[in-house]
């Protein structure tokens, strides 16, 4: 049956089907590589993209911007101060402004329900650039990545996070994996593991696809046979910086060194991360908690991370040629 996104929006890796999503890595990839030889047709000529940021970005930004530029269309940027959201105007007023004036729009902030408001209101598709609950546009870059650093089928593979649990990333790469028949590993302390009914919707999602879930506080478990390691930052944008002494207590057992790596037993296992990372006290940030805790790494180690098993830059520039094939799906001609 042939794929028809036009005019969807994408919130949540919920919002697409196994095919669907294999139809959007695909189209990535099959972007990427005209992009690459000089062959991209443009297909988002006259479309005008309004792109909402309540939260800084360097990856999600600059994706939505080249992807739309190359298509041949014109982007808006809307900072923190870049319009009267919140402060003079409601979210469903300015949907349903926005959506008179733009094709598309994307929304990258804190609660889920605000991005879904826009999309209700918009009449035009809507995309996730990030919430405190979803990322879905991050996940299909990683997946589009993990399909250029194996020979296996996504449903093949054994992927396992490190960390936070909860968070948007760890939580959305289980969405997409349940969704692609992936097995699905968390290594987290239990205070910071998914929530019950988060599991319950992992399992109901895997009748159809096979997928395989494990949260476990066990990291030799969680890595054994693994082909890929993920991780991410242990205190998310927007939450209280008080708590950096107890989630740096908490989360460090969880560290990806050398010694996780080669733990699961696979020569070929990949280290994967959504970016920004604190593997070294080069950034403000980093400075501090070197002053602050005495750690001059947090989730990942620099032996790790500029390692050859570290693929984080072929994500990064994945987030681009996925984003791309959303646009050109939903609103290409």
């Amino acid at each position: 049956m042939p794929i028809n996104l036009r005019g969807r929006s994408v919130l949540t890796l919920d919002d697409l089907t196994p095919g669907e999503i294999r139809f959007l890595l695909q189209l990535g990839s099959e972007l990427k590589a005209a992009k690459a030889a000089g062959t991209e047709q443009q297909r988002l000529l006259r479309r005008n993209i309004a792109l909402i940021f309540e939260k800084d970005s360097t990856r999600t930004r600059t994706g939505f911007e080249v992807a739309a530029y190359d298509q041949g269309a014109h982007v808006t940027f809307l900072g923190p101060s870049g319009s009267h959201i919140g402060h003079k105007e409601t979210m469903k007023d300015t949907a349903r402004v926005l959506g008179r004036m733009y094709d598309a729009i994307e929304y990258r902030g804190f609660g889920q329900p605000v991005v879904e408001q826009l999309a209700k209101y918009a009449g035009v598709p809507v995309y996730n650039g990030l919430t405190d609950q979803s990322h879905p546009t991050q996940i299909l870059a990683d997946f589009m990545t993990m399909r250029e650093f194996t020979h296996k089928h996504l449903s093949d593979l054994v992927l396992t996070f490190l960390g936070d649990g909860r968070d948007n990333v760890a939580l959305s790469l289980a969405i997409g994996a349940a969704k692609v028949g992936m097995e699905m590993r968390i290594a987290s302390p239990k205070a910071l593991w998914p929530d019950a009914s988060f599991m319950a919707h992992f399992k109901d999602l895997a009748k159809d696809t096979g997928a395989r879930l494990m949260v476990t506080e066990s990291v030799d478990e969680a890595v054994k046979g693994a082909d890929f390691l993920y991780t991410d930052v242990w205190l998310s944008m927007g939450e209280d910086e008080a708590e950096w002494g107890k989630r740096i207590e908490q989360l460090t057992p969880y560290r990806i060194t050398s010694a996780v790596m080669a733990a699961s037993g696979n020569p070929y296992v990949k280290f994967m991360h959504c970016l920004p990372a604190f593997h070294n006290a080069e950034t403000s940030v980093g400075a501090d908690i070197v002053k602050r805790f005495g750690v001059d790494c947090m989730e990942v180690t620099d032996e790790v991370f500029e390692s050859s098993a570290s693929i984080v830059f072929d994500q990064a520039e994945n987030r681009m040629h996925s984003i791309k094939a959303i646009l050109v799906a939903t609103i290409g001609s």
